[in-house]
């Protein structure tokens, strides 16, 4: 059973903001060999939501407020421990996400940037391409929009 929490970034305990960190470095950085700056400064401006079996982080994503990387609002960080996948965690994850979105901002159109390896997963929430492919840290992606 999943636990959803979810917490502007004054209010992460340190061992909250720790845990965060570390499943975005397991995964983005040694997982996927990708060496980029995961504290983008954006982590300040945004809201962030957990998902928790226990004492464990076992997915996470990062709600980001329109006007501060799109017009819309955002979603971003979108990640699953490699020790909690094949059971839908992913999914709930997005899910929630976007009912977050909704919570916080209304029903408004939600933009991301999604790895292109993804784009089946984000269109079966409603996502569509809206630009063409762009290197991110050496990783194909595309922006998508779920329009409100």
């Amino acid at each position: 059973m999943v636990n959803w929490l979810l917490k502007k970034f004054d209010d992460l305990t340190s061992q909250e903001l720790y845990a965060i960190l570390q499943l975005r470095n397991e995964v983005f950085v040694v997982e996927q060999n990708c060496v980029f700056q995961d504290a983008d400064n954006k982590d300040q401006l945004s809201y962030h939501l957990m998902g928790w079996n226990d004492e464990m982080l076992v997915a996470y994503s990062r709600i980001i407020p329109p006007g501060i990387v799109y017009e819309f609002p955002s979603i971003g960080r979108v990640v699953t421990s490699p020790h909690a996948r094949r059971n839908g965690k992913g999914k709930n994850l997005m899910k929630e996400s976007i009912e977050a979105v909704q919570k916080l901002f209304g029903n408004v159109t939600i933009k991301l940037g999604a790895q292109l390896y993804l784009k089946n997963f984000y269109e079966s929430f409603g996502f569509i391409q809206t630009g063409d492919i762009y290197l991110e840290d050496g990783i194909p992606h595309i922006e998508m929009v779920r329009s409100a």
